[in-house]
């Protein structure tokens, strides 16, 4: 009887160990400087009603928070790609991924802020 009860626990336990899946970037390679690309992400994010909880210019980093329901979390990464740079953005609800489709309306927006709209 007792074995099964330690089973049993360690089961539960084991539930418990497992990792959060990671959301899938939306990436965008884009003809401007990292650092002109991260400050309109991170101007572009505040006009669209986030509070940027977390910014790096040296890493390249914004964690931003929608200030009013549904309480998305946006991430974005920008990093140098030569004479260009690559932002990467994801995105999470209760700390679930969002399909990575629903972030290219700020990436068109991040586009067109920039001057670089098609």
């Amino acid at each position: 009887m007792s074995r099964f009860v330690i089973l049993l626990l360690a089961l539960l336990l084991a539930g418990c160990a497992a990792t959060a899946p990671v959301p899938e970037p939306r990436e965008l390679s884009l003809a401007a400087t990292p650092g002109a690309v991260l400050q309109e992400t991170v101007d572009l994010l505040m006009e669209e009603g986030y509070v940027i909880r977390h910014a790096d210019a040296d890493l390249g980093r914004v964690e931003a928070a929608l200030a009013r329901w549904p309480g998305y979390r946006v991430r974005a990464e920008v990093t140098p790609e030569g004479e260009a740079a690559r932002i990467s953005l994801t995105a999470t609800r209760g700390g679930r991924p969002l399909p990575p489709h629903l972030l290219d309306r700020l990436l068109a927006a991040l586009q067109t802020r920039l001057g670089l709209a098609p």
